[in-house]
């Protein structure tokens, strides 16, 4: 059985020091393009499905795809993972239909668009934490607000972002309270807030110390070296795929995104999850518009969806790479969920 939770995954990260890319998915060619990218380089996989992946696809449609890639590639470890749930429903639901991790995000109320209060998200939390934790199923929480360190608003994706503006302070994550969330929810993993944001446009300029906060990172890891954080919004929005996206009739403004050697910075100090979704879709979309261009005449999806898939498939590649997921799928044994629960009793107990 190749389907594993987030935690053992992570665990297994944290033993060798390395960091695991979670890629967003909404059909079927993106996820046997990253399958097939990490079957090359001996990867576990993250694959993840937001609100509005779920809404597109359909729960029953997502839930034979991973059946499938299971099947396709028994020997590596697959963990399915619920991006952003909103409230106790949404992640109940993604366990009933074979998530093995789910994200309780009460950073925001249920409506995922106003910011709650620090009791709400600790409260809904610990509730969701508790029930998938009888299961076996991983939680990943989240503390602080995803948004713009420079303008102070966040990005709306998938039906998911405050809206207006908030305080600085609210767009960093408390070391401090950090401690507290994670002791009182028992979690197994924490995104943090430090300047990164959903979609294409996270930064105006080459983000420095001002507007990505990698010193949270660090002081987070401090507090609590054996937890496992997240870093949301963390494409990179290449320079290469924004060209050729341009090149090929896009319109997309000039952007800059989270540098891969930040990345790897926030790896050496704790990161071990890390969230991707932009990169993906632009390099499917700039293949896309290639095709479109050279080739006006063509009308047959599967010219336009081969090669991108191919595009994806390199892009994560790389990313396996240079997390240093790559060469660490034959070393995980992976347990059932049954084990998992019952390595949870002691922690609920308590």
């Amino acid at each position: 059985m190749a389907r594993i939770t987030l935690r053992q995954l992570l665990d297994h990260a944290a033993e060798r020091g390395y960091g695991v890319p979670a890629f967003n998915i909404n059909n079927m060619e993106q996820a046997l393009a990253i399958l097939e990218a990490a079957a090359a380089v001996d990867a576990p996989v993250i694959l993840q499905a937001s609100r509005g992946a779920r809404s597109y696809a359909g729960d029953l449609m997502l839930a034979r795809i991973f059946d499938a890639l299971e099947a396709m590639y028994p020997a590596i470890p697959l963990c399915i993972h619920q991006d952003h749930g909103n409230d106790e429903t949404t992640c109940l639901s993604a366990i009933q239909h074979g998530f093995t991790s789910v994200m309780m995000d009460g950073s925001l109320l249920a409506d995922a668009k106003t910011p709650a209060t620090y009791d709400y998200n600790l409260d809904i939390t610990a509730r969701v934490t508790r029930m998938a934790h009888a299961v076996g199923v991983s939680v990943e929480g989240e503390l602080g607000v995803l948004g713009s360190l420079e303008t102070g608003e966040g990005e709306k994706e998938d039906g998911h972002g405050f809206e207006g503006k908030l305080d600085h302070s609210q767009l960093l994550t408390d070391p401090d309270q950090a401690v507290d969330f994670v002791t009182r929810t028992e979690v197994d993993a924490l995104a943090i807030a430090m300047g990164t944001s959903h979609g294409a446009y996270k930064f105006t300029r080459q983000p420095d110390g001002e507007i990505l906060a990698m010193s949270v990172v660090e002081e987070i890891h401090r507090r609590l070296p054996d937890i496992h954080l997240v870093m949301h919004g963390s494409s990179s929005v290449p320079q290469e795929l924004q060209d050729q996206f341009n090149q090929a009739g896009g319109q997309m403004p000039q952007t800059w995104g989270v540098p891969l050697a930040e990345i790897e910075r926030g790896i050496k100090h704790g990161v071990r999850k890390v969230n991707i979704d932009t990169d993906c879709r632009l390099a499917m979309a700039a293949e896309i518009r290639r095709v479109a261009k050279v080739s006006p005449a063509e009308f047959d999806p599967r010219k336009f969806l081969k090669p991108a898939m191919e595009s994806l498939r390199d892009l994560c590649r790389d990313r396996f790479e240079r997390f240093g997921t790559a060469g660490n799928a034959s070393k995980i044994t992976v347990l059932p969920l049954a084990e998992m629960a019952r390595r949870y009793r002691p922690r609920i107990a308590a």
